[in-house]
């Protein structure tokens, strides 16, 4: 099918550097439409700078980036900011208005866009101010924001951080069923399996920079298992002949005047060319190993009936805790739920308002803070790392700074970088590398995944797994949940607090509870107020309006699931045939929109 298809953005031959640093090189790709492309890497190969690139937000230093003449192209970056006394249906107009500044009739379409875009975003109420939103609806206002525009293309730089499960299942649904190809850089290893039909991962270890794969995430592990394995094989057979050619190249001139001198050159050739296979081939993790002070106390924490409200809110009430060396809790909830408030607790940071928390005598805390509060932005990598000198003292021996530094992937002349210039995942490293030192008997780890890259997430997993102490783990990363916690307590922010086995166990649960949720709100509706200008028959069609938008959406869905059927790309009338389907289905929901929000404005007006 591809090869039919006009690509909506290609990339040729990209290159770019910071200083003396070659981020990436001869990148090249082609995002079709239908595509939804992972983009992931080490922290520092640059793929936020290639998105930027992408996004024609900045300049490659060689290469080209091309779009396909009227396709529209969205950039959701990393850090998000809005005029903070705006609302959210403020935000969402004003970026309609910029994506309609060459429309000749632009209010004939905003009203529609305005509807589809309050729709898909589900806010619970579109005149909040954005300085009043969590970090999570910050994240899905930035994205509606960019969907309102209706772009063919949305780029999206770690799209996850601080969405909640809810969140989560949101986006993924919005990328599957999305009428426009997305590439989407992310560390959520559950999301890309989900979401990605196609995976590049930018690392200098590749020949080329560069792997790309067709699949999801876990077709891509499968395939860059065997593409390094072959690697391998490669630079060993390379590395016998770089052998054999030494040997004869050390019997001296005489046996060398035998040979013909292209033999010199091509040995020379070779031993270059293993070398760069050697250096390609050598891959860098942090050293993550979290200390354990061996403590055998069999009951390090006990929480009896913890209780906590907030803003007259009750978060969480009789919660029963027993942690113990080995014991590994997650909690789960969504955003606001409490979550962060009740390791706060734990810790002793917060007093609760029920219950009380016993800990054992000397009982040593190590408390990763998701907001990163307590690294200065203003002094020095150096200073963060080893702030009494310039050696820490790790497990009971100094070590020098710079060689600290290393381990968690830092350069040694880096050292004088200020803390604020560093990227998420550095700054994240750096929070750990200060935790790692201290000896602890319990690990409180908030959020601890945003930003870090894959190799990091997986080193970060293992060091937990081995840890002797306990821990209790507030993540999104629903893979390393799954890795880590042995039982999830699952917080509804309403009171309740219910521990399950996993975390499988507690999304099923919160589904039935939406269900039964949904069916109580379907079996008794508010009645909406009726207005004088609004006719019976057009009451009737506006409440009707919100499933038949649901059933067109779905068919819609049903319908491009036939166009990337593969078994049609070779079948002309069957493609030609699901194309007008889609089409047609696409045009039925955008008719939908429209409708609905004709109808809204003439309910507003009255």
């Amino acid at each position: 099918m591809k090869g039919s298809s006009t690509p909506l953005l290609t990339a040729k031959g990209l290159y770019k550097s910071f200083g003396v640093q070659t981020l990436f090189e001869n990148v090249s790709l082609n995002l079709y439409p239908g595509d939804r492309i992972g983009l992931i890497g080490p922290n520092g190969s640059g793929k936020s700078t290639l998105l930027k690139i992408l996004a024609g937000l900045e300049a490659p230093d060689a290469g080209t980036r091309s779009v396909r003449r009227l396709a529209r192209v969205g950039f959701v970056p990393q850090e998000c900011a809005f005029d903070p006394d705006a609302t959210i249906e403020e935000l969402i107009v004003r970026s309609i208005d910029e994506a309609l500044a060459d429309d000749p009739d632009p209010r004939s379409h905003r009203d529609a866009l305005l509807a589809k875009a309050l729709g898909t975003g589900a806010f619970p109420d579109r005149l909040e101010r954005a300085k009043a939103l969590s970090g999570g609806w910050t994240r899905r206002l930035a994205i509606v924001r960019e969907l309102a525009a209706d772009p063919d293309v949305l780029l999206l730089d770690e799209p996850t951080n601080h969405l909640d499960l809810e969140g989560l299942e949101w986006l993924e649904s919005l990328l599957i069923n999305g009428r426009f190809a997305t590439i989407v850089v992310s560390h959520d290893r559950r999301f890309l399996d989900v979401t990605a039909t196609r995976m590049v991962e930018l690392d200098r270890i590749y020949p080329d920079g560069v792997l790309a794969v067709q699949g999801a995430f876990r077709e891509f592990l499968t395939r860059r298992g065997a593409f390094l394995d072959e690697q391998v094989r490669q630079r060993d057979a390379l590395a016998n002949k770089v052998r054999r050619e030494a040997e004869w190249l050390r019997r001296g001139p005489k046996a060398r005047a035998t040979k013909a001198r292209y033999r010199v050159d091509e040995a020379h050739r070779l031993m270059d060319e293993l070398a760069g296979a050697n250096a390609r081939g050598t891959t860098r993790t942090a050293d993550i190993d979290f200390t354990g002070t061996k403590r055998r106390t069999k009951r390090l924490l006990v929480a009896h009936e913890l209780g906590k409200s907030l803003g007259g809110n009750v978060l969480f009430k009789d919660v029963d805790l027993v942690l113990s060396p080995g014991t590994r809790v997650g909690l789960a909830g969504a955003n606001g739920s409490g979550k962060t408030t009740l390791l706060r607790v734990l810790a002793g940071e917060l007093t609760p308002d029920e219950g009380r928390v016993e800990r054992a005598p000397g009982l040593r805390i190590v408390y990763f803070d998701q907001k990163r509060e307590k690294l200065d932005l203003s002094s020095t990598l150096r200073k963060a790392l080893a702030p009494d000198g310039d050696q820490v003292m790790y497990r009971g021996r100094p070590i020098h700074v710079a060689g600290w530094a290393r381990r968690f992937l830092f350069e040694p002349d880096r050292l004088e970088t200020p803390v604020g210039s560093l990227s998420g995942g550095e700054r994240a490293r750096v929070l750990i590398a200060n935790l790692v030192i201290q000896p602890a008997d319990l690990l409180l780890l908030d959020e601890p995944t945003n930003d870090l890259d894959i190799p990091t997430l997986t080193v970060l997993e293992e060091s937990l797994a081995d840890f002797p102490g306990a821990v209790v783990l507030v993540t999104h990363d629903r893979a390393m949940m799954d890795e880590i916690a042995d039982g999830v307590i699952g917080l509804d922010g309403r009171g309740g607090a219910v521990r399950f086995g996993d975390l499988a166990q507690w999304e099923q649960a919160r589904r039935r509870s939406a269900n039964v949720g949904a069916r109580k709100t379907t079996k008794t509706p508010k009645a909406r107020p009726r207005k004088k200008r609004l006719g019976y028959l057009e009451q009737r069609e506006l409440e009707a309006m919100e499933d038949r938008i649901l059933h067109a959406e779905q068919t819609l869905a049903e319908r491009k699931r036939d166009l990337e059927d593969p078994t049609i790309a070779s079948d002309a009338g069957r493609l030609q045939s699901c194309s007008e389907a889609a089409d047609a289905a696409q045009a039925e929901v955008d008719a939908l929109y429209e409708r609905w929000a004709v109808l809204e404005a003439k309910l507003r007006s009255d």
